[in-house]
């Protein structure tokens, strides 16, 4: 793999992380860009336009990705982007993307392994949706410092259950003062202390539990499959999904 320089947008703790990996790869950082943290040379994109860079490995926030991927799309730099929350406006990133030609990869969450949690889910919710008797909900607990609520990682599971499950048609993120429709899937969400991420599958009867869960032991894992990604996207053109990547990478269509 040819060594690549990657412009990091957002040097928080994921920022940091991502910079270990691309040096443990091979690879080097062009710049990095925050508008609070002093480790970074920049504040914004705009001063950051005569970096020359490969490829963009964004973690920032929310309201910042829209016209983030103006800017890639002006300086023609592909990019990898981890932030979540920001996923109303895919239509619009689509359309710059497309009509730029860069290249865009995009998800919720960057971790082999919880792409591997997701189709134990799909497969143990397509065993499951004929027995009634199992009533399915999800549980997710984050660091304190997480800015969205559910997480993007939850809003995939709960995506991949609607689509295994005959029963589940709707999903419900707010707390529930009522008892909950049989219809409707409920995804609880859990802030406090340092966890890196959590993610568990409920199925649940009078008998018994069956629980299926995703824990991160670190931001590594997400670092290393951000900077996996960024290598796959250069030079390639289009809005990609994160699942799209893993899939290549484990030679799946």
């Amino acid at each position: 793999m040819p060594a690549m320089k990657a412009l990091l947008v957002g040097y928080g703790s994921m920022g940091r992380e991502v910079e270990r990996v691309l040096s443990e790869r091979g690879h080097g950082v062009a710049a990095r860009v925050d508008p609070v943290d002093p480790g970074a040379e920049h504040t914004s994109l705009e001063g950051a336009r005569s970096v020359s860079a490969d490829v963009v490995i964004e973690f920032s926030v929310p309201g910042a990705v829209l016209p983030n991927v103006r800017r890639y799309a002006e300086l023609g730099l592909s990019a990898v982007v981890g932030t979540t929350g920001w996923q109303a406006h895919v239509g619009d990133v689509r359309q710059i993307v497309e009509s730029s030609g860069i290249g865009l990869l995009y998800g919720s969450n960057f971790s082999i392994g919880a792409h591997l949690f997701f189709g134990i889910v799909d497969e143990a919710t397509r065993r499951i949706d004929s027995m009634e008797q199992y009533d399915i909900s999800i549980l997710e607990i984050h660091h304190k410092r997480k800015k969205d609520s559910p997480s993007g990682t939850a809003l995939t599971v709960a995506k991949t259950v609607l689509g295994a499950s005959t029963r589940k048609k709707k999903v419900v993120t707010d707390k529930l003062d009522r008892a909950i429709e049989p219809e409707e899937l409920h995804v609880a969400s859990v802030r406090g202390g340092a966890f890196p991420g959590t993610h568990t599958v409920l199925f649940d009867s009078l008998a018994d539990t069956i629980e299926i869960t995703h824990t991160a032991r670190s931001r590594g894992g997400f670092a290393l499959g951000a900077v996996m990604a960024a290598e796959w996207i250069r030079g390639k053109k289009g809005l990609y999904e994160v699942s799209e990547f893993v899939r290549a990478l484990s030679g799946r269509k």
